[in-house]
C-alpha cells in the first residue's frame, strides 16, 4: 500500500510519533511524510494529521481513502485545536475520531472512535503522549481494516459545534487570577510554539511549567 502522512508544521510535536510509525511500517508500506499537499506524490491512503491546509475533491482523487484523526467526538467540537479547547474546558476524557476528509470540515463519516483519559495533573507533554499515542492506534487501524471498513455516517439529528483556531493570545494568562483557576489553560500550552505568558508592569512573561 501506498501511504502519505500530510502534516502541515515540521515543528509540531507529532512528527515524532509519525515518523516511528513510518520507521515501524515501511518494510510493508510504501510511506511519505509531507508538508503540503503539493508534495503528495499520491496513492491508496492520505492521512491528514494536524493538516491546516485545504484538501479539495481533486486533491483526495488522488488516493483511494483520505482520513482524519480528530481529537473530538465528532460531530461535537469540529474545527480547530479540539483537545486543547476541551481541557481548558475541564474536559478529563477526550475522544479521538478517525474520519473520512470531505468538502466540509470534519463532516465525512466515521471509521472508529477511541477514548483516551485525560489525568488532572498532566502537562502538556503527557497529554501529547497520550493522544499521540492513539492516534497510531487508530492509524493502524485504517491501514488494516481498508477493505473491509463499513463507514457510519455522523448523526444528522445532532447540531454540531464548531471549535475556532487557536493565536498565540490563548495562551496569555491573567496575572490578577489564581494559578489554580487558569492551570488547565496553562497546561496545555506549547512550551515551545505558544508558551504560556503575562503581561505585568509593562512587560512580557513567558510562564514554563514543570514537574519536580
Amino acid at each position: 500500500m501506498k501511504i502519505t502522512i500530510l502534516c502541515s508544521d515540521a515543528s509540531h510535536p507529532v512528527n515524532e510519533w509519525l515518523e516511528r510509525w513510518a520507521a515501524c511500517n515501511n518494510d510493508r508500506h510504501a510511506i511519505e511524510i509531507v508538508r503540503s499537499k503539493h508534495e503528495a506524490s499520491g496513492g491508496d491512503l492520505l492521512f491528514l494529521i494536524s493538516c491546516s491546509e485545504i484538501i479539495n475533491a481533486r486533491d483526495r482523487a488522488n488516493y483511494q481513502k483520505t482520513l482524519v484523526v480528530h481529537a473530538s467526538d465528532l460531530p461535537n467540537g469540529r474545527g480547530w485545536s479540539p483537545h486543547i479547547w476541551q481541557i481548558v474546558e475541564g474536559a478529563r476524557e477526550i475522544t479521538l475520531t478517525l474520519l473520512e476528509a470531505e468538502g466540509k470540515v470534519d463532516s465525512g463519516p466515521i471509521w472508529k472512535k477511541l477514548r483516551v483519559t485525560i489525568q488532572a495533573t498532566w502537562l502538556y507533554d503527557e497529554i501529547n503522549k497520550a493522544l499521540f499515542d492513539v492516534e497510531l492506534e487508530l492509524m493502524d487501524y485504517a491501514v488494516a481494516s481498508f477493505n473491509s471498513i463499513m463507514p457510519i455516517e455522523q448523526d444528522a439529528g445532532v447540531e454540531p459545534t464548531y471549535y475556532p483556531k487557536r493565536t498565540p493570545e490563548n495562551s496569555r494568562v491573567d496575572p490578577n487570577r489564581s494559578i489554580a483557576e487558569q492551570f488547565d489553560q496553562i497546561r496545555v500550552c506549547d512550551p515551545a510554539r505558544f508558551p504560556a505568558f503575562f503581561e505585568l508592569r509593562g512587560h512580557k512573561y513567558r510562564l514554563i511549567v514543570e514537574r519536580y
